[in-house]
C-alpha cells in the first residue's frame, strides 16, 4: 500500500494497538466553549476564562490518560498551568491548552474566539520562555515557498504564485496592535490584502492552512504559546510555520539562552516546535471564518467544532448538540450553513 494510500492507525500516541482518543478530545473542547460563551459581550474577559478552564479541567479528569500539561493556561497555574498533571490514569500524554483563544474577543462579544486543545507524545512540544515570536503562517499550497528572514514583499509574492493568483488576491490576517505598523505598511505596498484582528493568533495560522477562508497568510509577533499550539494545528494541515523569539528586554535574553536558545537569530520550524504525531481539536465559542460559535436553544446548546489528528490522518469538521435536560422539548435539527 503506498503512503498516499495509507488507512488511518487506529493505535494511541506511544502505545501500539490502542485506540485513538482523539475524537474524546472534543467534549473537553466542547464543554470549555459552552462555559466561555455564556459570557459573550459582557465585558468580563476574566469570568470567562476562569469557567472556560474549570469546564476545560473537570473534561480532562475523566479522560483514560495521564495528562502533562506543558502549555496551559495563563491564569490557572494550579489546575491547568504548566507542569500540572491531569487525567483519571493510563495513556502517557503532553498537553497544550487554551480554554478561551480570544478571551478579549468574547468579552467584547466579537468574532473568531474558540477553545483548544493539544495532545502528543511526552516530548512533543517545544518548551519556550514566555516571550514575543515573530511567525509566518501558511498552508500547504504555499508550503516551502516562505521564508520569515526574507523581506514580507518577496514573502507575498512568493504566496501568490503558489496559488497562481495576483498579488492582490493574498489575503493577510495580523494582529491589530501598534508594534505591527510597519508590518502592516510593507504589505500595503507590495499590495496585499489585510484583514486586522483584535484576538485570535491562534485562530489566524489556521484559518491561513483552511481552504474556503479566503485567507493565504497569518503573520506578526505573538507569543511563544500560541507559536507551538500554531505549529501543533498546522502539522495537522499540512502547512509551515516559521518563527524566530523576539526578546524585549535582557530579562528575556537571558531567559532565552536558559532555555537552551543560544542563538536568538535560531529560525523555529514545525519540526522544532511541535514534532511527532499530533492531536488537536478545536471548539468555536463565537461565530469565525473557521468556526462557527456556541449557539444556545430553549434546553440544548449546538457547537461547531474541528478535529484534527495526524495518526489517524484525518481533519473533521464536528457538529454537536448538547442537551441540559433529559426531558427534551425541543427536536434535532439538521445543520444549516
Amino acid at each position: 500500500m503506498t503512503e498516499t494510500a495509507r488507512e488511518p492507525r487506529s493505535e494511541g500516541a506511544g502505545h501500539e494497538g490502542r485506540f485513538c482518543l482523539c475524537e474524546n478530545y472534543a467534549r473537553v473542547t466542547e464543554r470549555a466553549a459552552l462555559a466561555g460563551a455564556r459570557w459573550l459581550g459582557r465585558a468580563d474577559q476574566q469570568a470567562a476564562e476562569d469557567d472556560a478552564s474549570t469546564a476545560m479541567r473537570l473534561a480532562l479528569e475523566q479522560l483514560p490518560i495521564d495528562g502533562r500539561v506543558v502549555i496551559g493556561a495563563a491564569d490557572d497555574s494550579d489546575h491547568l498551568g504548566a507542569g500540572a498533571t491531569i487525567g483519571s490514569g493510563g495513556l502517557e500524554v503532553d498537553l497544550a491548552l487554551d480554554p478561551l483563544e480570544g478571551r478579549g474577543v468574547v468579552a467584547r462579544g466579537g468574532y473568531g474566539a474558540m477553545s483548544m486543545v493539544a495532545v502528543g507524545e511526552p516530548g512533543s512540544f517545544q518548551t519556550l520562555p514566555d516571550m514575543y515570536m515573530r511567525k509566518m503562517a501558511v498552508g500547504p499550497k504555499a508550503r516551502g515557498a516562505i521564508d520569515l528572514r526574507r523581506p514580507v514583499g518577496d514573502n507575498v509574492r512568493a504566496i501568490a504564485d503558489a496559488f497562481g493568483r495576483m498579488v492582490n488576491d493574498v489575503t493577510t490576517i495580523i494582529l491589530d496592535r501598534p508594534r505591527h505598523h510597519d508590518l502592516i505598511e510593507e504589505i500595503r505596498v507590495a499590495g496585499a490584502r489585510i484583514k486586522l484582528i483584535q484576538d485570535g493568533d491562534v485562530t489566524a495560522s489556521i484559518s491561513a492552512a483552511v481552504r474556503g477562508t479566503n485567507d493565504h497568510l497569518a503573520i506578526g509577533i505573538g507569543g511563544t504559546r500560541q507559536a507551538v499550539l500554531s505549529a501543533a494545528a498546522l502539522r495537522c494541515l499540512g502547512g509551515e510555520l516559521q518563527a524566530q523569539l523576539w526578546p524585549t528586554s535582557r530579562s528575556e535574553v537571558q531567559a532565552a539562552r536558559e532555555s537552551g536558545v543560544e542563538d536568538l537569530e535560531r529560525l523555529f520550524t514545525i519540526e522544532d516546535l511541535a514534532p511527532g504525531e499530533q492531536i488537536v481539536v478545536a471548539t468555536g465559542v463565537s461565530n469565525g471564518d473557521l468556526l462557527r460559535g456556541v449557539r444556545f436553544q430553549a434546553d440544548s446548546a449546538w457547537t461547531h467544532s474541528l478535529v484534527m489528528c495526524t495518526r489517524c490522518n484525518w481533519v473533521r469538521f464536528v457538529d454537536g448538540i448538547h442537551f441540559f435536560a433529559r426531558e427534551r422539548r425541543e427536536e434535532v435539527r439538521l445543520p444549516r450553513y
